[in-house]
């Protein structure tokens, strides 16, 4: 909607100063006709909006000029309060901050609107960790934390899986991701990814640094995820599942019993999984009893095939 939009280039033009036409459009998705029709809807509106000519040009709203919140809908509301998660705010020491900028955030919004934010708040809790996952101390995120905000270069001890376990590390902390319950950085040379709970000891360095031009957190992280995944899963095998067994699938092995099922007579399904390691695979198959049979790598059938025949030792045949 038109009223939607204006307060959006309203918005943009207040969070980053100067921007184009060309800019809007492009942020907005519209043409750059239309931001001009719009910007004069702006100006007949009364806000302070002027543009400047020239290579360097652009429009920008006069300073010290702030639109009140009343354009906010119940949805962006509503998402404003749910995603002020105050678990991980209070671990990187922005506990009193969050909470005094949603009170700030109550009190400028419209009271309808403020009476659908608390509602929210008092329906809705969110926590980050898994239900078994314990909340492991993380001492040293608050300095990262902060070396991440002011550019300070780190140095660390940190325990790694492999030999040597413990190794020193000069870190360029570009960025933090919470991901499962767990705090990451992100940091340069690299950029590597390092979790912040195994970081042994930390030292400042008095050196600055500013992360590369074209870093975006969430664009590496995604590429990461995917490289991740990618290496995770290094193999294959073929199996039979049964109904109960094909509904319990779930991620990557949703989709490759979704790519590759086949669902036989028997209303068993033959399909191709992926698989992290013989390892892996043979406790995920183990768990679920009689109701996977594994026809490929044989290697792997041969090892379940040595479990059960030592449980039926163990157990009695019967």
């Amino acid at each position: 909607m038109k009223s939607s939009r204006l307060l959006s280039i309203l918005l943009l033009l207040q969070t980053r100063g100067r921007m184009t036409a060309e800019d809007l459009a492009g942020e907005l998705e519209v043409s750059v006709r239309t931001v001009y029709r719009d910007i004069e809807a702006l100006h007949a509106a009364g806000v302070p909006l002027y543009g400047d000519a020239g290579h360097s040009g652009g429009y920008r709203v006069l300073d010290g000029y702030r639109t009140r919140l009343t354009g906010l809908t119940s949805g962006e509301a509503e998402a404003l309060f749910l995603s002020g998660v105050p678990g991980p705010a209070a671990e990187l020491g922005l506990g009193p901050a969050l909470a005094a900028a949603q009170l700030k955030l109550t009190a400028a919004l419209p009271a309808p609107l403020r009476a659908q934010a608390e509602r929210i708040r008092s329906r809705f809790h969110l926590q980050a960790p898994g239900w078994y996952a314990e909340d492991d101390p993380v001492p040293f995120l608050e300095q990262v934390a902060d070396a991440v905000w002011h550019g300070k270069v780190l140095r660390v001890r940190y325990r790694r899986w492999k030999e040597p376990t413990d190794v020193d590390r000069r870190l360029e902390p570009y960025g933090l991701v919470l991901k499962a319950g767990r705090w990451y950085a992100v940091a340069g040379p690299g950029p590597r990814t390092y979790r912040v709970d195994q970081i042994l000891e930390l030292a400042a360095t008095g050196e600055r640094f500013e992360p590369p031009a074209d870093f975006v957190l969430a664009e590496h992280w995604e590429r990461y995820e995917a490289d991740f995944l990618a290496r995770l899963h290094r193999g294959e095998a073929v199996v039979r599942l049964s109904p109960a067994a094909a509904g319990r699938l779930a991620g990557a092995a949703a989709r490759a019993l979704a790519a590759t099922g086949r669902p036989g007579p028997d209303g068993w399904t033959r399909a191709v999984l992926p698989i992290e390691s013989l390892e892996q695979a043979h406790g995920h198959f183990l768990a679920m009893g009689a109701d996977v049979e594994v026809l490929e790598p044989p290697e792997l059938r041969e090892r379940l095939a040595a479990t059960a025949r030592a449980l039926t030792a163990v157990y009695g045949g019967g």
